[in-house]
Parts: C-alpha cells; structure tokens; sequence
C-alpha cells in the first residue's frame, strides 16, 4: 500500500496554474497587507513586463507602473499566499517574451517631454516680446498720425 502525501496550501494552485498572465498584458494584482493586526486588500495594477519560471514552483511574474511619475516594479511569485487575486484588465498583442525596454522607453518619452515644454516656454516669451513690439509700434504710428493731423491744422489757421 502507497501513501500519498497531501499537501494543503492556502493558494487555489490549480487556478493560479491556469493563469495566462503573458507579457504585454495590464493585470490588477490583489494584495493582503498585515497593518496592526488586521489585513486589508491593496490593488497594484499594471504592465506585465516579464513572466519567469512558468507554472512551476517557483514562477515569477513582473509588474511595472508609474506612479506620480516614478516607475515602480514588483516581481510577484505566483503561488504567493500573499495574493488574493489577479485579475487580467487588458490583453495586448506584443512581439516580445520580456518587455524589459520600457523601462528605457518610458524615460526617452519623459526627456522628450521636458524639451518640448522648454522649446514651448522659450516659444510664449519670443512671440510675447514680438507681440509688444508690434503694438509699440502701432502706438508710435498712431502718434505720429496724430502729429501729422495737427500740423496740417496749425498750417490751416
């Protein structure tokens, strides 16, 4: 007679085995966090940059966000009791098994960004300096105008 040990887990291992979570997708990932005794369910949502380790014990997966604009990146192990849920938000096509160019994407796209703002700034105060000319010179006509209209009088009289 053969024994067979049975393994209890807290984990559904059976549905987190059927967890498609490729790269490219957007997924929200539930975690339990212990704060004075109690725990409370927090959600981190975001792009699935990397999925290690398949289905085994050991399976890992990355997930990357940007939050006030500071990238943040967890690796969550798969099995993890620590996870209530994860839910897939949106599936996208991708090319690649690892996405881990987005980090390097996302910081070329924020320096572009800030040389625009800059080109745009020194833009305003060139057109603003343009615009005052513009009317100083219109008051300078209007004036020499009027100077003109009143010799034309004085000669008159």
């Amino acid at each position: 007679m053969v024994m067979h040990a049975v393994k209890i887990s807290p984990v559904d291992v059976a549905a987190r085995r059927q967890l498609d979570i490729r790269a490219g997708d957007t997924v929200r990932v539930w975690q339990k966090i212990e704060e004075k005794g109690k725990t409370r369910l927090q959600a981190f949502e975001g792009l699935v940059l990397a999925r290690k380790h398949g289905t085994e014990a050991g399976g890992t997966f990355t997930v990357r966000r940007v939050t006030s604009g500071v990238g943040v990146e967890k690796i969550f192990p798969l099995y993890s009791p620590m996870i209530d849920r994860v839910e897939v938000v949106k599936r996208a096509r991708v090319r690649r098994a690892k996405l881990y160019y987005i980090r390097d994407k996302v910081a070329r796209e924020a320096r572009r960004q800030l040389r625009r703002t800059r080109i745009v700034k020194a833009g305003e105060g060139e057109a603003a300096s343009a615009e005052r000319e513009v009317s100083a010179e219109a008051d300078v006509s209007e004036e020499s105008v009027e100077e003109t209209a009143t010799a034309t009088e004085e000669q008159k009289s």
